[in-house]
Formats: C-alpha cells, sequence, structure tokens
C-alpha cells in the first residue's frame, strides 16, 4: 500500500470516535481546568496559549490517560489533573518547536510566533510548563511527577538531537529513532503511565501502558513523517513539504537515500543540507520517495509499531476502554490509508 493520492483525503477516519464517547465526561473537566489553568493577570499569556489551546487539537495524549484510568476503575480526580498536565506539556512543546523549526502554521492556523514574536511564544510555552508541574504536585503521587518530569527532560534532549541531525543527510535510522522516540514517543508514553500509577497497579501494567504509549508515539511520529510528503496541508494543520524546506532527515528521505542513485543522493544533499532548494524539487522529491517505495515502507513500519502498540494491551482486561485503545491505534494509522 502507497500512499498516493492522498491529497484528496479530507475526512478524519472514525476510530478514535470511540476513544472521544469514553473519556468526554473526564475530558469536560479537563477542558475546564485547562483554560483555568492557562488564565494570567499577564494579558497576553492567555491570548496566546488559548490561540494554540482553542485551534482544535485532537487532545489525543490526554485522552489516553483517562482512558487507561478509566480501564483501571480508578476513583479520584488526580487523572484530570495528570491529563490537563500532559496537555499543557504537550501544547508548550508545539509553542517552543514552532520558534525552533521556523514555522508558519500550526493547526492551519497561523504559528503564535508569527502573530507575537518567537520570544513570547517561547515565554508562554514556559509559563504553560510551569503550571503542568504545578498540576502535578496537586496530585500529590512522587512517582507521577518522576514519570512526567522525565518526560520533559527527554523531550527537551530530542529537541536538541533533531538540531544536530537537521540538515545531516549521513542520519541513520537508528539515530532518527532516538529523535522521535525523545520529541514525541516519550511524552505519548507518560501520559499512559501515569494512571496505572495512580490507581496502584503495579510494575506490570505500568509497564505494559508504558509499552503501549511508546510503541503508538513511533506509529504517530512515523505517519506524520509521510504524511509530510503524500498528505494534504488539511491532514497536518501546516504547509505539506514543511519538514523538506526545513531541512529535516525523517525516516521516508533515509530510506530513499539508501536506495537512491548518486545522483538522488546529490540532490538530497543539495537540498536539505546545503539549504539549496529549487522550484519543483518539493515534487520531484516526492517522486523519489514514491518510486523507491520509501513513503510506503514508512507506513509499513509505522504499523509494525501500531501492532506492537496493540500486542502490549494484551494484559489488560477487555471491556471499553481497551477496545478504545485499540482504535486509538487504529486512527493514527489510517491517516494514510
Amino acid at each position: 500500500m502507497g500512499v498516493v493520492g492522498l491529497q484528496s483525503q479530507t475526512a478524519k477516519p472514525a476510530g478514535i470516535q470511540g476513544l472521544v464517547e469514553l473519556v468526554s465526561g473526564d475530558m469536560e473537566k479537563v477542558n475546564e481546568l485547562i483554560l483555568s489553568k492557562a488564565g494570567s493577570n499577564v494579558e497576553l499569556i492567555p491570548e496566546i496559549a488559548r490561540h494554540l489551546i482553542d485551534s482544535g487539537g485532537k487532545r489525543l495524549r490526554p485522552m489516553l490517560t483517562l482512558a487507561f484510568a478509566q480501564m483501571f476503575g480508578y476513583e479520584g480526580e488526580g487523572h484530570v489533573i495528570l491529563a490537563a498536565s500532559v496537555e499543557f506539556m504537550h501544547t508548550a512543546t508545539l509553542l517552543h518547536d514552532d520558534v525552533v523549526d521556523e514555522s508558519d502554521m500550526r493547526r492551519g492556523k497561523l504559528a503564535a510566533r508569527k502573530l507575537w514574536g518567537n520570544q513570547a511564544s517561547v515565554l508562554v510555552g514556559d509559563y504553560l510548563l510551569g503550571q503542568a508541574f504545578k498540576m502535578m504536585v496537586d496530585v500529590r503521587s512522587l512517582e507521577a511527577l518522576r514519570i512526567l518530569s522525565e518526560a520533559s527532560a527527554i523531550i527537551a534532549e530530542g529537541e536538541v538531537l533533531q538540531l544536530g541531525a537537521a540538515q545531516d543527510t549521513t542520519t541513520t535510522y537508528d539515530m532518527y529513532l532516538r529523535v522521535i522516540e525523545a520529541k514525541t514517543a516519550a511524552l505519548f508514553a507518560a501520559a499512559c503511565e501515569v494512571s496505572p500509577e495512580i490507581a496502584d497497579k503495579g510494575d506490570e501494567m505500568r509497564a505494559a501502558a508504558r509499552k503501549f504509549g511508546l510503541e503508538l508515539g513511533y506509529a504517530f511520529q512515523l505517519v506524520d513523517d509521510a504524511l509530510d510528503y503524500g498528505g494534504a496541508t488539511v491532514d497536518l494543520g501546516k504547509d505539506v513539504g514543511d519538514d523538506f524546506h526545513e531541512g529535516k532527515i525523517t525516516l521516508p528521505v533515509i530510506y530513499a537515500m539508501e536506495r537512491g542513485s548518486d545522483e538522488d543522493k546529490a540532490f538530497w544533499k543539495r537540498c536539505l543540507e546545503d539549504g539549496d532548494i529549487k522550484d519543483g524539487d518539493l515534487d520531484h522529491a516526492i517522486k523519489l520517495l514514491k518510486d523507491t517505495g520509501a513513503l510506503a515502507d514508512t507506513v509499513q513500519r509505522a504499523r509494525d509499531y501500531g501492532a506492537s502498540a496493540i500486542d502490549a494491551l494484551s494484559v489488560f482486561p477487555d471491556g471499553p476502554a481497551k477496545q478504545a485503545l485499540k482504535e486509538a491505534v487504529d486512527f493514527c494509522i489510517a491517516r494514510v490509508s
């Protein structure tokens, strides 16, 4: 299966609906908490925060926290607080990412940095991160705090790793896996792991939940990698080809360079390493990715990670939560189906 023809696909797959319905009551509480904690007497802070918070993100990560809490029969409000913390961590990362990547679009709207500047975007991201940690403390679980604070540090490491790998056409598959584990998969893993922790379900359940999140995070990012070259702006919330123009070495590019001719390798080096991109180069890049099977194989690798995520659920009891989590995996992969 390839990624050809994705430009015509605008409808979102229905697979996430089960998860949305499962956690709808708790998500109302999460959204209320997010809006209250995004407030500040400094007017610019809620203005920038609301710009991104209200821009239509799927809130997948906090929904995973809530779904696992429901699976374990957790009673209390800790899962709501931690879910809001996870979303704030994610939102802060997006604000920082857009500055580092010099992105113009985020979730189909102008990036905050384009409206308010880089300095304000970074500082509001820092504020949201601080609010996330304040909420974590309110849960009174030192281990949950450790899980999420460790994820925050790993995400920052991932940003630095990506800077080192950017525009480096010698980047290997293993090097790139380290980047996406840190930048994307680590927060998915932490979002899943904190619920069995506060529900006191033991190491086996925690490890399985973390494994599910980690594998899902890998799958999610690899699908994004494919969509950047074979998707549509509506699917991405940013412009198709942003990774190309930013010189990012993603898995499709790694595959294409491994399989390409010397002429193809010179093309990738000129565009991504030297930043010398001419009219028509993006179209040529997409053609190379399709001709070498790089896009299709990236999607297949994402499917493999998705299958591993579903396998990790085998230790959990059957029920609505487990089914919704399986459907969430299908949703992530189906964005390129």
